[in-house]
């Protein structure tokens, strides 16, 4: 019971504080404003996050939720192919609507510099995990194809979608990042198609 509190309080301060970062935008946001919105202690806080700038790195976390959710209500019959795209849609989706471009650059220029722990490249993420379950059932019903391994297109999955997200990032958001992805995703893709 303690972890899944843990968890709870944890998930309630990292929820809390990217609402605030879209809203208000991640300067404008203090510690003592995600604590408030949380309804956490700042004892829980920096029991997780060392302090607001740890908080980039959960954006990691948020996808992940967002992938498991996806995973929940996806048709299990649907094409192998067609639940990558699906996930990629509800990711951007999302990410249009609720995740600040400013956000998304600071994260990604941390994960360039950090000598530490990449986020977005630990591949026990559940991330990753969904990817592969996805890509091995469409090589085993024949929708994906299985010359090239599991690990390769899930790389290249992965590779895509943040070329995708650096680009968004490099235009300053001029466009949608949905809609383009909706357009150019399928063909780059399309490759791995059995």
């Amino acid at each position: 019971m303690a972890k899944k509190n843990s968890r709870n309080t944890k998930g309630r301060i990292i929820s809390a504080a990217w609402e605030l970062f879209y809203e208000q935008g991640y300067d404008d946001t203090t510690v003592e404003e995600i604590i408030d919105k949380s309804q956490t202690s700042k004892g829980s806080f920096y029991h997780y996050f060392e302090g607001k700038d740890a908080l980039l790195s959960s954006l990691s976390i948020l996808f992940d939720e967002k992938y498991q959710e996806l995973m929940e209500v996806m048709d299990k019959d649907m094409d192998s192919f067609e639940k990558l795209m699906y996930l990629n849609r509800e990711l951007f989706k999302m990410i249009d609507n609720s995740i600040s471009l400013d956000l998304l650059a600071r994260l990604y220029s941390s994960q360039l510099v950090t000598k530490g722990e990449k986020h977005l490249m630990d591949h026990n993420r559940i991330y990753f995990k969904v990817l592969r379950q996805i890509v091995l059932e469409g090589q085993q019903r024949g929708q994906i194809r299985d010359d090239i391994t599991v690990n390769e297109i899930v790389k290249v999955y992965a590779m895509c979608e943040r070329a995708f997200l650096y680009d968004w990032c490099i235009c300053s958001g001029e466009y949608s990042l949905l809609q383009y992805s909706e357009k150019i995703f399928p063909m780059l893709f399309g490759k791995f198609r059995a």
